[in-house]
């Protein structure tokens, strides 16, 4: 594969490095550009003495390759170098991508060499934002995000955890480079065979039009008192990416969001609710018009008995000393008995260490599944709160997919695609319908 890399101003351009470094060991023929502002961080020569390769960051100097790849002959004749580098590549990654530069993509601006070759490429597209988190969230910047997904652009979220400036934390980090790669990779693999090297464009396929899907995300809380809750640390992360996923392929998605702080994606419809009943009084209203359920919220399995409408004190007649809890409603498990031929009701686990397997065989037979999404919560690098995840997909056919270490974004295809192979499977006299 050959895979041009636009490396923007920012301090994380340095991952750029090793993003090149493991693209060429994994065997990828690497070509890079930067902006003038991103040599501030990284000089051309460390790019250069990685891939073997010039780099480029003007529109107006020569190419010493003309174009041409590591490994590749040098064409004859000098071509234009900001259409030469991105009309030979089969993916375009540009990591780290500022606000500045995701600003320019989103307006068409073509004031640079990288923005100018996003604007001429006829293969797909890869953006990996990173920054402050208060630039990643102000609204102009997700705003811009929004309008590069609508054109077909792939976003590789940012994760979350230390910035650059001291002491500050949130999300902005940009993945880390076998993430990229990661992603890379997978987008490449998901293309057509003849897309990879003869320069046919790939575009999202649209194989979910005329769906209609409930996708669960966040976490529920469970009020103690008028400040206090039961809850848990789902940041909605994976629901989300299963929420853009499904509109991305055509589907009419709705979204129940159980505190939800991150940004939901722009077309879907989004029902906010905050505890366990909540939730299922949305679910049970929405659910009997979809075709796919994606329970991806982390539901609370108890709730306080007797809530109190105020304050309760640390001290006096009324001390918070105890608890007591009461079951929540299963949620799944009543869709389950509810559900209609056709529907299909994927499922999510997330356990702790050995016997997650299991466990998750047995939560999908016992509530009716179709998929289960089983993920090991004690890992710190995957699961809550995080932006990667690492999951075993379990169907009631007997199919089993493990999917290592990949950001949700990816394993939200991965999950839809054994969807649609049940669904097809389902639709064939020899399949096994679904329930």
């Amino acid at each position: 594969m050959r895979l041009l890399i636009g490396v923007s101003g920012g301090i994380a351009a340095y991952k750029a490095l090793e993003t090149s470094r493991l693209a060429i060991k994994a065997g990828h023929a690497v070509r890079v550009i930067q902006t003038p502002t991103s040599q501030r961080f990284v000089g051309r020569a460390s790019f250069a003495g990685i891939t073997g390769a010039p780099v480029l960051s003007s529109e107006f100097e020569t190419d010493p390759a003309r174009g041409a790849y590591p490994g590749e002959p040098v064409p004859e004749r000098a071509p234009i170098s900001h259409l030469a580098l991105v009309e030979r590549a089969d993916l375009y990654l540009i990591a780290p991508a500022s606000a500045n530069t995701i600003a320019k993509l989103a307006s068409g601006a073509a004031d640079n060499l990288l923005t100018a070759a996003a604007l001429a490429a006829p293969c797909p597209v890869l953006v990996a934002p990173a920054m402050n988190n208060r630039m990643y969230l102000n609204p102009a910047t997700q705003a811009n995000l929004r309008t590069l997904r609508e054109r077909g652009i792939t976003v590789i979220p940012p994760g979350e955890g230390e910035l650059a400036s001291h002491g500050e934390r949130g999300v902005g980090r940009l993945p880390e480079p076998a993430e990229l790669l990661a992603a890379v990779e997978a987008l490449a693999n998901g293309m057509r065979s003849q897309d990879v090297g003869d320069r046919a464009p790939s575009s999202q396929p649209r194989d979910w039009v005329g769906l209609r899907v409930l996708v669960t995300a966040g976490g529920t809380r469970e009020p103690i008192d008028s400040v206090r809750y039961v809850g848990n640390r789902s940041s909605g992360r994976m629901g989300l990416a299963l929420a853009e996923a499904a509109m991305k392929r055509g589907a009419d998605v709705t979204l129940v969001a159980a505190n939800v702080a991150l940004p939901t994606p722009s077309g879907a419809r989004v029902i906010e609710v905050e505890t366990a009943a909540e939730l299922a009084e949305a679910c049970g209203r929405e659910f009997p018009a979809s075709d796919v359920l994606l329970m991806a919220a982390a539901v609370a399995d108890f709730r306080p008995a007797a809530p109190a409408a105020h304050k309760l004190k640390k001290t006096g007649p009324e001390a918070l000393t105890s608890i007591e809890l009461e079951p929540t409603e299963d949620v799944l498990s009543v869709l389950a008995g509810q559900r209609q031929p056709g529907q299909v009701m994927v499922g999510f686990a997330a356990e702790h260490g050995d016997g997650a397997a299991a466990y998750g065989r047995e939560k999908l037979a016992r509530k009716g599944l179709d998929v289960i999404v089983v993920n090991d919560i004690s890992r710190a690098d995957i699961g809550f709160d995080a932006a990667e995840n690492e999951v075993l997909v379990i169907s009631a056919d007997g199919t089993e997919r493990h999917i290592e270490r990949v950001a949700k974004e990816i394993v939200a295809a991965e999950i839809l695609d054994e969807v649609r192979r049940l669904r097809v499977a389902s639709e064939k006299p020899s399949g096994a319908l679904l329930h």
